[in-house]
């Protein structure tokens, strides 16, 4: 019986998708559940879901929720983290509200940009004591990571811990079935492979029964029946000439072309979200008493539905031996030839009882590891940033930036590093708030 641990299990309903989907197995239906959160309120209302989720599929897992994370980890076989430092207030927002005063424009800010490295910061000394708790408690325990920025935290934890972690995101499923939608073909008759980077990986093949898509693709763009809510990404494959796995309103801010200070007009054009995660947030929390009201009625059934979320079939695979292919964030090593072989890729896995097992891609179009390879930098000096402590790697990380380069001045981009490091006070290591060294190292 697997012993399964949620860390930060009052994200209520990301824990619900993934309660369902693991509990909806057979062989998992009596798997151990604990449920690990610091907020003692949203973890009670996550544990009254996880029950009625059991009680609406017929199943007795035992169900464990704790605020004692010695207990939630003691033995696990899978940790699932979910976790976001700092929340909404006071950290999202001055991720947002202090590059807003510089005149640097976001939409998300979660995964790379200025905004992605501050968040960075804060998240990866809070993983590290966890995944060290990890060595102490479940040494060969499965750390499937969900928390942003994803390729900076999973390159970070697997630097500085023994633990293997694994992370996961849904964009190249998800995106999957949207291009699927656009030129009319059902999603499961369609054979992709991608590859690349979290949040920048394209679609290398688009299939349906050996057939090509991209030109059903292309005619999506030729006839003018682009979607208004992915412009960024059709104008993306006219000039790269494959379609990126991340949704629009990510991908604007990790580039430098489509918010730029000298061209207001292209976020019109290119129906740019601006201040995206802020709308998303201030939505989530004005609906969430709501929300927790309607969840924790004892006359409220929760169904058990099925995601598209791939931490259930990667527990199942390891647990029955059932092979199946997941798109999964893991240390290149080579899996893509010509991106670094320390950086963390996206790439397609094969999952069994021998645990995630990358797919070996080899050379991708050297155009789209070069788009890459930007991002890589500004990943690469972060995570330095982090473990270390040496501030001047901020700084850089900073300028090398695709999008905060088109916006902003390098003195701009120091003063808003200092700024930024100010305001996050103790969010944020004790030794990133150290004066600058007069020599880098």
């Amino acid at each position: 019986m697997a012993k399964i641990t949620f860390i930060g299990a009052g994200s209520t309903v990301f824990a619900q998708n993934l309660l369902g989907d693991i509990l909806s197995y057979p062989e998992l239906a009596h798997s151990e559940i604990w449920l690990y959160d610091i907020d003692a309120e949203r973890l009670s209302t996550s544990e009254i879901v996880a029950r009625k989720i059991a009680a609406f599929l017929k199943i007795s897992p035992k169900i464990i929720a704790t605020t004692d994370r010695d207990r939630a980890l003691d033995g696990a076989d899978y940790a699932i983290n979910m976790i976001q430092v700092g929340g909404y207030k006071p950290c999202t927002v001055t991720d947002f509200e202090i590059p807003k005063k510089y005149g640097l424009r976001q939409t998300i800010a979660d995964t790379l940009g200025i905004g992605g490295i501050m968040r960075a910061l804060r998240t990866i000394p809070v993983q590290l004591e966890m995944v060290h708790d990890m060595e102490r408690l479940c040494p060969d325990v499965l750390h499937l990571n969900y928390v942003n920025p994803m390729a900076m935290n999973v390159w970070a934890l697997n630097r500085g811990s023994s633990v293997r972690t694994v992370g996961l995101c849904h964009s190249v499923r998800g995106t999957a079935a949207q291009l699927a939608k656009d030129i009319g073909v059902p999603a499961g008759d369609i054979n992709y492979v991608a590859a690349g980077i979290n949040h920048i990986a394209f679609y290398l093949k688009f299939e349906k029964d050996g057939r090509d898509l991209y030109p059903e693709i292309r005619k999506v763009l030729a006839e003018g029946r682009v979607p208004a809510d992915n412009r960024v990404r059709y104008d993306l494959l006219k000039r790269f000439g494959y379609f990126v796995t991340e949704s629009s309103e990510h991908f604007s801010e990790y580039v430098p072309w489509y918010i730029h200070r000298e061209r207001p007009d292209l976020i019109e054009e290119f129906n740019i979200p601006l201040d995206e995660y802020i709308r998303r947030c201030e939505v989530h929390i004005a609906d969430w008493e709501k929300t927790q009201a309607e969840m924790e009625d004892p006359n409220t059934v929760i169904e058990a539905k099925r995601s598209s979320e791939y931490a259930s079939e990667i527990i199942h695979s390891s647990e029955t031996g059932v092979s199946r292919v997941v798109y999964a964030n893991v240390i290149n090593k080579g899996s893509i030839s010509n991106l670094p072989a320390d950086c963390c890729v996206e790439v397609p896995c094969l999952v069994d009882k021998n645990g995630v097992q990358p797919v070996q891609i080899g050379e991708i179009p050297i155009h789209l590891a070069a788009l890459m390879q930007t991002s890589i930098n500004v990943q690469r000096l972060t995570v330095e940033a982090a473990l270390t402590g040496k501030r001047e790697h901020v700084y850089h990380a900073a300028m090398l930036d695709p999008h905060t380069a088109a916006e902003l001045s390098v003195d701009q981009i120091w003063s808003l590093v200092d700024d930024l490091i100010e305001e996050h006070g103790s969010w944020l290591p004790g030794a990133l708030h150290e004066p600058l060294r007069e020599a880098a190292e």
